[in-house]
């Protein structure tokens, strides 16, 4: 098994380290993993067993953790994870036309990330920004009222050249 330093970047391993030298160590879990993920994209099997090591908490703890939350991935993402909300009043508002013109453009399919590994596209049941529907969100930015003609110039803003077969 590779080191910690060879599995981890500094940054994940001071903050591992900090959490580590509070009281209830254990409930700084899951910011660890969120941390991780944001660095690496998603959770390996080695990043679940280093944090288990590191935090002393059961492997068996740590991966039931991970698994419950849909948040994680277990599988790399693209730089930009693209999710549409698909919950009632994004639905009602053209949600499934979203989801189905992102495939065409990406060339994907939800649950999918493109082959230059710069884009996944994933479907959620209710992003709670109801009065904005129908949403788009790219990693933290949140695009509402969106129609299927504002998907190319939205992509255009993270690098979105057309589909590359």
């Amino acid at each position: 098994m590779k080191k910690q330093n060879e599995i981890f970047t500094a940054d994940i391993l001071e903050f591992i380290e900090d959490c580590n030298s509070k009281p209830n160590s254990e409930s700084f879990l899951i910011a660890v993993l969120q941390r991780i993920q944001n660095r690496y994209g998603y959770l390996s099997a080695e990043h679940l067993d280093a944090v288990s090591q590191m935090m002393q908490i059961p492997a068996a703890q740590v991966t039931g953790v991970a698994t419950f939350y849909t948040y994680f991935s277990f599988v790399p993402r693209g730089r930009y994870r693209i999710t549409v909300c698909t919950g009632t009043a994004c639905f009602v508002r053209g949600a499934e036309g979203i989801v189905s013109r992102l495939s065409e453009l990406l060339n994907i399919s939800p649950g999918q990330t493109t082959k230059d590994g710069m884009f996944s596209l994933e479907c959620a049941r209710c992003l709670g920004a109801c009065a904005l529907a129908p949403i788009v969100v790219i990693n933290d930015k949140v695009y509402g009222n969106v129609k299927q003609g504002d998907l190319p110039g939205i992509l255009k803003e993270y690098g979105y050249a057309g589909i590359s077969e």
